[in-house]
């Protein structure tokens, strides 16, 4: 089997197109045998190929760290995804994780001292109970920031992210700010 130099294990750009074969001054091509190879899918070295299958929701890689942080090349580092986010992004996403548990716990500081909640959705939550509000606003932020964070390499995610942890501080203050009128 012809190889690329340097790369064993890499074939030839006419053995990959179907040809197979040789053609030099002495006559048509000639077929070239090919020594016992391993089976499809498989590698010399390290078993399956990885690529065969698709690859899992939960693997290894999810609780001991993945293993792409940036994009391969500069040109595709937009619109990529990774294993691994930048400790910017974490920090980012944890503000807003701490920012809208002081939003819900101001919330609920202010109602019980005779506030009134303006937002349709939230007062409709807070009739049911504190906990049906805590646990569907938690749920609706955190699947927000789940959507964000797999996107951070899209501008528009990134801008969501800051404009969220933005939002949410400007929201905790207005809480304190209620607390000294």
């Amino acid at each position: 089997m012809a190889r690329w130099p340097g790369r064993p294990g890499w074939p030839m750009a006419d053995e990959r197109s179907g040809g197979g074969g040789r053609a030099d001054d002495r006559g048509p091509v000639q077929p070239i045998p090919r020594a016992a190879e391993p089976a499809e899918g498989t590698s010399e070295r390290r078993g399956p190929d990885r690529r065969m299958r698709r690859t899992p929701l939960l693997s290894r890689f999810v609780l001991r760290g993945g293993r792409r942080r940036d994009a391969r090349r500069d040109e595709e580092r937009e619109g990529s995804y990774v294993d691994l986010y930048p400790r910017s992004v974490v920090l980012i996403l944890v503000w807003v994780v701490l920012m809208n548990a002081a939003d819900s716990y101001f919330t609920l500081v202010h109602l019980q001292r005779g506030g009134t909640e303006l937002n349709p959705i939230a007062d409709a939550l807070l009739r049911k109970g504190m906990i049906p509000f805590v646990a569907v606003k938690s749920l609706l932020v955190a699947l927000a920031l789940l959507v964000l964070c797999l996107h951070k390499n899209f501008r528009v995610a990134r801008a969501g992210l800051w404009v969220a942890g933005g939002a949410y501080s400007l929201l905790v203050l207005y809480h304190l700010f209620l607390f000294l009128v």
